[in-house]
C-alpha cells in the first residue's frame, strides 16, 4: 500500500491554484497518473485516470450532447464561448501560473498562453455569425444552387505538453460554435491544466443555462485512452498535436475508418538572414524564437542560415546573448529560460549535441545546469558547415544550428531541405528577396514570415504546416470548415425538369 502523498510547498501551491480554479480535490488525490512539476521534478498531484469502459461512456455522452447542440442556433452557441472567455479573463492570473508550474514556461509565456485562449474565444464568437456558404450559378433555368455548412459531430482533441491549454482552445472554441461536442485527451505530462480548464468551462456552461451535459469532456490517461478516441466510430474528427511519430500512428488508424485527421506534428524551422537585414531586430527575434519556452515550441527556431557578409557580425552577438541569458525557476520574473519538461528531454538534447559535434559542429553552450532540481540546460548555439542529418532532425530542446550561405537560392534550398514544413522566416530590407521567399519558389512551409521569427503566431491566421508537419490547419482564416460538413443543395422552383449537361431522359 502506497504511503499517503505528502505535498511539498510547490505541490501545495499547485493544489491551491487548482481548488481556486474549481477542480475537486478527489480528482488529484490517490490516482495512478503522477503529475510532476518540471521546475523541481517534485510530485505535485496524483490524478485519477479514465479506464477504457469510461472512455466509451464519455464519447457516448458527447455524441448525445452533439445531437442536442446542433439544434441550437450558431449565434447562441457563440454566447457560451463568450461566457467561457469571461471565465478565462477572470482566472487568467491563476491559470497562467498553473501553466508555469506544470509545463515550466516562464510567467509571461504562461499568461500569454491563457491570453491566446481568450483571443480565440473572441474570434469564435464573431465567427458564430459568419458560418456562411456560397450561392452558385446553376446552368439549369429556374434552379438555385448553394452550399450549406452543418455541424460535424464529436471532435476529439489530443494535445501536447508544450501548449497544454491553448491548442485545445483553438479546436474547442471553433468546434463549439460550429455545433460540435469536444472530447479532450491532454498530455499525460500536463493533466492538471486540463482539469482546471474543464472546471472553468463548466462554470461557463452553468451560467449559459441549457448547455447539454457532455458538451466538453476530458479523457485522462495514457496511450490506450488516446487510441480509444482515435478508433471510435462516433468521433468523425480527431485533432492531434505532437510528434511526427505520433502522427504516423494516428493518421492510418483514422484513414481505416475514413475519419478526418487534423494533424499538427513536427517542426524544424529556419530563418534566413540576408545582407540587408536589420541586425538589432534580427538578434532580438532570433533570441526569443530559439530560446523561448526552452526550445519546446513546435515553431521554435532550430536552423539559422546567415549570409556570409553578416555572419561574423551577427553570430558573435548571438553567442554573447546565449551566454548572458538567465536560466532558472520560471516563476522568477528575471528568468528567460526555464526547464525542459523532464529528464528524457534533457538526455535527447545532450545526444543531439554529441551527434552535432561528431558531424563537425562547434558547440557553444548546451551544458546541463545543476542544482535546480529539474531538467535545466543552457541553450546551445551550434555552428555547422552544412546541413548534417542531425540538423535535419527535430530535437525538442533549445539547440540552434547556424550555417553560412552565399546566394539566396542556396539559402532557400537549405531552408526547404527538411522533412518538416511548419514555419519559416527571412530577415531582409530588400523587397525582391522578401517576395521571392514568399512566392511559390520560396519557403515550402505553412507559415512564412518576413522580419519576424517563425515563432509566436497569432490566432487570426490559419496555423499549420506541410510535409511531415501533417497538413492540418487550426485557429483562424477558414480553419472552421474542418469542424463542419459541407452540403451542396440544388433547388428547382420551376415546373419542368431540365437535366444538367444537356442530358435528355423522357419517360
Amino acid at each position: 500500500m502506497n504511503a499517503p502523498f505528502q505535498p511539498s510547498p510547490l505541490a501545495a501551491e499547485v493544489r491551491d491554484l487548482l481548488v481556486r480554479l474549481g477542480v475537486a480535490p478527489d480528482q488529484i488525490e490517490g490516482g495512478r497518473l503522477l503529475a510532476h512539476s518540471p521546475i523541481s521534478g517534485e510530485l505535485v498531484a496524483e490524478v485519477r485516470e479514465h479506464a477504457l469502459p469510461e472512455a466509451e461512456a464519455v464519447i457516448a455522452r458527447a455524441h448525445a450532447a452533439y445531437l442536442a447542440w446542433r439544434k441550437v442556433p450558431a449565434p447562441r452557441r457563440g454566447e457560451l464561448v463568450r461566457l467561457f472567455g469571461e471565465e478565462l479573463r477572470a482566472a487568467k492570473a491563476d491559470l497562467g501560473r498553473l501553466v508555469t508550474l506544470e509545463a515550466g514556461k516562464i510567467l509571461s509565456e504562461g499568461l500569454g498562453e491563457v491570453q491566446e485562449m481568450i483571443d480565440i474565444c473572441d474570434y469564435a464568437v464573431g465567427l458564430s455569425r459568419q458560418l456562411f456558404g456560397l450561392t452558385i450559378a446553376s446552368e439549369r433555368p429556374e434552379h438555385r444552387m448553394m452550399e450549406t455548412w452543418r455541424p460535424l459531430g464529436v471532435v476529439g482533441v489530443i494535445s501536447a505538453f508544450n501548449f497544454p491549454v491553448a491548442v485545445w482552445s483553438w479546436n474547442a472554441a471553433l468546434a463549439l460554435v460550429c455545433g460540435d461536442a469536444v472530447v479532450w485527451k491532454p498530455s499525460e505530462k500536463t493533466p492538471l491544466t486540463a482539469l482546471a480548464v474543464q472546471a472553468l468551462f463548466e462554470r461557463a456552461a452553468a451560467r449559459f443555462g441549457d448547455a447539454p451535459a457532455g458538451l466538453s469532456s476530458l479523457l485522462i490517461g495514457g496511450r490506450d485512452v488516446g487510441e480509444a478516441l482515435v478508433d471510435h466510430p462516433g468521433v468523425p474528427l480527431v485533432s492531434a498535436t505532437g510528434s511526427t511519430a505520433m502522427g504516423r500512428a494516428v493518421g492510418p488508424r483514422l484513414a481505416l475508418r475514413f475519419a478526418r485527421g487534423l494533424l499538427e506534428l513536427g517542426g524544424n524551422n529556419a530563418a534566413i538572414v540576408c545582407p540587408s537585414a536589420d541586425l538589432d531586430l534580427t538578434l532580438r527575434a532570433v533570441a526569443f524564437a530559439a530560446m523561448g519556452t526552452a526550445g519546446q515550441r513546435c515553431t521554435t527556431l532550430r536552423r539559422l542560415i546567415v549570409h556570409e557578409d553578416v555572419y561574423d557580425t551577427l553570430v558573435p552577438r548571438l553567442k554573447a546573448a546565449y551566454a548572458s541569458v538567465r536560466i532558472g525557476d520560471p516563476r522568477d520574473p528575471k528568468t528567460l529560460v526555464g526547464p525542459l519538461i523532464d529528464a528524457d528531454a534533457l538526455a535527447a538534447m545532450q545526444l543531439a549535441l554529441s551527434h552535432a559535434k561528431a558531424a563537425g559542429g562547434g558547440v557553444c553552450g548546451g551544458e546541463p545546469v545543476e542544482g535546480l532540481g529539474g531538467a535545466y540546460a543552457r541553450p546551445a548555439l551550434v555552428e555547422m558547415t552544412g546541413q548534417a542529418e542531425v540538423v535535419r532532425r527535430e530535437t525538442f530542446a533549445p539547440i540552434l544550428y547556424v550555417m553560412r550561405y552565399r546566394d539566396l537560392d542556396q539559402a532557400i534550398a537549405l531552408q526547404n531541405d527538411t522533412p518538416q514544413g511548419l514555419s519559416s522566416s527571412i530577415f531582409t530590407r530588400d523587397i525582391g528577396e522578401a517576395e521571392l521567399f514568399l512566392s511559390s519558389e520560396g519557403s515550402d512551409c505553412g507559415i512564412a514570415n518576413v522580419n519576424i521569427g517563425p515563432s509566436g503566431a497569432e490566432i487570426g491566421g490559419a496555423f499549420g504546416g506541410e510535409k511531415e508537419t501533417g497538413g492540418g490547419r487550426e485557429a483562424g482564416s477558414d480553419s472552421w470548415k474542418t469542424y463542419m460538413r459541407r452540403a451542396t443543395n440544388t433547388i428547382n422552383y420551376g415546373k419542368t425538369l431540365p437535366l444538367a449537361q444537356g442530358v435528355t431522359f423522357e419517360v
